[in-house]
């Protein structure tokens, strides 16, 4: 009876120790459980309340555009100012993409795809000659006028991509000009003066120093007059240019804004990105969208 005694207590003793140890143990998880709760509400409340770095960095670009826009010329803000400043974030988003574009086809000794030359800048240094120029020769994409121009490599690439398209459609493009000197294109300028006087040459030739064909990315195709239009080279051009990476320069009716007449001949390659953001937030107008991105960069 005794032994029998001494059994049972000593299994209620192990009982009441293992219900103990049940209940410390369940106490922790409940701890734990508050404290994992706590960590959780707490760090929703730092979401809440700590703006995102991304967001941080996307609200100072919203009101740099806006400070850019405020810059721009009073025809810009006209037609531009409404429909960028209630689409910032759609605008910034396109903006990025073609910025890294250029940021990813920089070519050592050449200046950047959209630097901005016009009456007002020139090329740094004046006298610049970019690094990898290539002659072009007979071949059989497209033709040449003559047998002294070149542009610069990467950008005769896509010239031969634009015209192997031309092809396929039956039209052989014609390169009549390409990348000038400062020298040649202070000749040529002259020339100019000596034919039409000086106000007329202003509305048609730049200076030396301020021509896009400087930069080696400008092509005058064709006949280089108002005629090239209605020809099938300049109608396939207008149509089809943007699609490959070439814009119009000198559009009609923007001589106030980009400093020459319209200039039916004259592209210039910014790539096929640029050429849709061109299209869609500056009315297809290569002067304003090089402009903002002159002033993006410097503000």
């Amino acid at each position: 009876m005794k032994k029998s005694l001494k059994i049972a207590c000593a299994l209620f003793t192990v009982g009441v120790i293992i219900l103990v140890c049940l209940f410390a143990k369940n106490k922790s998880d409940s701890q734990m459980i508050r404290e994992l709760e706590q960590m959780e509400m707490g760090t929703e409340v730092a979401l809440k309340t700590e703006p995102k770095k991304s967001d941080s960095k996307s609200n100072k670009d919203e009101a740099k555009i806006e400070k850019i826009v405020s810059m721009m010329s009073p025809r810009f803000q006209k037609e531009l100012k409404e429909t960028i400043l209630s689409n910032k974030k759609a605008f910034l988003n396109e903006l990025y993409v073609v910025l890294e574009d250029e940021r990813a086809g920089e070519v050592e000794g050449c200046l950047p795809l959209y630097f901005l030359i016009d009456k007002k800048h020139k090329a740094t240094p004046e006298t610049y000659e970019p690094s990898n120029l290539v002659p072009l020769v007979k071949n059989n994409y497209y033709n040449i006028s003559r047998n002294d121009l070149s542009l610069r490599s990467d950008v005769e690439e896509k010239l031969v991509e634009m015209a192997k398209a031309a092809k396929k459609d039956g039209i052989t493009l014609l390169v009549s000009s390409s990348y000038r000197s400062y020298e040649y294109q202070k000749a040529l300028f002259q020339r100019w003066v000596k034919i039409d006087g000086l106000e007329e040459a202003e509305r048609e030739s730049a200076r030396e120093g301020t021509s896009q064909h400087q930069l080696g990315v400008a092509i005058d195709f064709g006949s280089i007059d108002a005629s090239f239009i209605q020809t099938s080279q300049g109608k396939w051009l207008n149509n089809h240019s943007e699609e490959y990476g070439w814009s119009l320069s000198f559009p009609k009716q923007y001589e106030d804004i980009t400093g020459f007449k319209w200039e039916c001949w004259h592209f210039r390659y910014i790539g096929v990105n640029a050429c849709k953001f061109q299209n869609k937030w500056f009315n297809d107008v290569q002067q304003y969208m090089i402009e903002f991105i002159d002033a993006w960069k410097n503000n």
